[in-house]
């Protein structure tokens, strides 16, 4: 059963089918929701676009919950999807490797060069020790999603999942479609 649902684009943050008001648009815009809406993971600065998108809009969606404890919890998976990967880190740190002659691979862009880093922050920050999948799949589908989620759903101890799209080509495309999901009983 779906509880809370949060899109965001360049353009657009609409959080249970409510738009959210914001002045920026593009990459700016993420900056924005985590000044307005968060502020206080200063881990946000280091992050690429994919991470950024996925944390603001987890945050929101859990903001929309309500009931934000920082608890540790092994009922909850955070399993996400996309096409591109992690396309923008691997693309930023493929350019401190480049020339042979100025040969500085950068440690900070090689950090998000996986895209289970999103899942990742995403535990981290809730004290989340159930399921992290990051599932790269051809274009969005949400059968296969909704699909997966379900199969989740298998394992006994989880209750509840923050599933969906989390997907950016660059720092000026990109979108996320996630939810809060319960399993029924």
């Amino acid at each position: 059963m779906m509880r809370h649902s949060v899109i965001i684009t360049p353009d657009h943050v609409i959080v249970d089918g409510n738009p959210l008001m914001h002045n920026e648009k593009g990459s700016v815009l993420l900056t924005e929701l985590y000044r307005n809406n968060i502020g206080d993971y200063p881990k946000f600065f280091k992050m690429d676009t994919l991470s950024k998108l996925g944390f603001i809009a987890s945050e929101l969606l859990l903001n929309a919950e309500g009931n934000r404890s920082f608890e540790p919890r092994e009922d909850r998976a955070v399993i996400l999807f996309n096409r591109h990967a992690s396309l923008q880190a691997d693309t930023a740190y493929q350019a401190t490797i480049q020339d042979p002659d100025n040969f500085f691979p950068s440690p900070a862009a090689f950090v998000y060069t996986l895209p289970n880093i999103v899942t990742g922050e995403i535990a981290i920050r809730n004290k989340y020790f159930g399921e992290t999948s990051f599932i790269v799949i051809d274009d969005y589908d949400e059968k296969i999603i909704m699909e997966n989620l379900k199969n989740a759903f298998q394992d006994p101890m989880t209750t509840s999942i923050i599933g969906g799209w989390v997907d950016c080509s660059d720092e000026e495309h990109f979108e996320a479609k996630i939810f809060l999901i319960e399993k029924e009983n």
